[in-house]
């Protein structure tokens, strides 16, 4: 799956939920995929075919791309945990306080 260890992104998955204290399974599917079952939702990811995504994430049906692993944990957290409040970080060159 986009060059990481199947195994090592279900474990990352695994610990990233016991570590926002969810309470679910994580495993890994015969074609390849890692199934999330907690909160009483479905979540599939899956590594992608297209360059422009490295995965796919579908949660309840509904199928979104993740350009990284960090992609794909904030769409789980979001899922399962929708009253967390996501910092995002932007990246500028520039300084910090206008002058």
């Amino acid at each position: 799956m986009s060059g990481v260890p199947t195994e090592l992104a279900r474990e990352l998955l695994a610990e990233s939920l016991a570590a926002w204290r969810i309470v679910g399974t994580v495993r890994r599917e015969d074609d390849g995929a890692i199934a999330i079952r907690a909160d009483r939702r479905d979540i599939r990811i899956e590594a992608a075919r297209d360059a422009m995504f490295r995965w796919l994430v579908t949660i309840d049906g509904r199928r979104r791309g993740a350009i990284s692993l960090a992609g794909v944990l904030r769409q789980v957290r979001a899922a399962l945990d929708p009253g967390h409040a996501a910092n995002r970080v932007r990246v500028a060159a520039g300084p910090m306080v206008p002058s």
